[in-house]
């Protein structure tokens, strides 16, 4: 069996990690530049993607690979469904679709529910590890350009039954440690993960058309420029 599948996660996705920061939608959120209706329509489509990943972790919560990695408090469709009444109103369900990288995400989850459950852990490290770190960064900075009081239409990064995050994500690796799984399929899991980076990535760049179009694209080739380097990178220069 194999061991240290939350270092072979950390250090397999480093560089997608790297290049999920480098995307223009990212890089203008990371410098304060936050269009409310592209927002939106981000959280939007994470709603249908969560929807879909969590409905396929419950599905498989008995399953002894599934069943260690499912932790319920991390759930994000509720708090989704929350910042959708928030912008869009009661009506929203009849308001949005998912984008077709949404779409492309979701039958990528149905997939793997299908025929390769185990796999799903790859997509569920990325998202809610992320969510759990930098997303709390995107919070801040959404909470602060957009003039949101409190929550509203940011909780989706507001993990109110997680109280202590470092101590949760220390327990969540844990958990990935102790997941029983061969070397080949840690391997597995960890190539998934880094293809749910290209997945939220292409989710991220069919947002880029309505952010050139909401701050010009001048702006936004200021913005998006220049490399940010990433763990990866940084640890070369060193």
């Amino acid at each position: 069996m194999s061991s240290n599948l939350a270092i072979k996660l950390r250090s397999g996705t480093q560089k997608a990690h790297t290049a999920a920061e480098n995307v223009g939608f990212m890089k203008c959120f990371l410098k304060g530049v936050v269009d409310k209706d592209c927002f939106a329509k981000f959280l939007g489509n994470l709603y249908f993607v969560y929807t879909e990943l969590e409905t396929a972790l419950a599905s498989h919560q008995n399953n002894p690979v599934i069943g260690g990695m499912y932790f319920p408090e991390l759930n994000r469709r509720a708090a989704l469904e929350t910042d959708m009444v928030f912008y869009y109103g009661n009506d929203w369900r009849k308001l949005i679709t998912p984008s077709n990288n949404a779409k492309k995400y979701i039958a990528r989850i149905q997939e793997l529910s299908a025929s390769a459950p185990a796999l799903l852990i790859g997509h569920a490290y990325t998202r809610y590890m992320g969510d759990l770190s930098g997303g709390q960064m995107l919070q801040k900075i959404a909470q602060s350009t957009l003039k949101l009081s409190s929550y509203e239409g940011t909780s989706f990064y507001n993990f109110d039954q997680i109280p202590d995050k470092k101590a949760f994500k220390d327990k969540y690796r844990d958990a990935l440690n102790a997941v029983p799984v061969d070397d080949a399929t840690a391997e597995s899991i960890v190539a998934e993960a880094n293809y749910a980076f290209s997945l939220n990535m292409q989710m991220a760049e069919e947002l880029e058309g309505s952010l050139i179009r909401a701050i010009g694209q001048v702006l936004f080739n200021n913005l998006t420029g220049s490399h940010n380097p990433g763990s990866t990178e940084a640890a070369a220069t060193n």
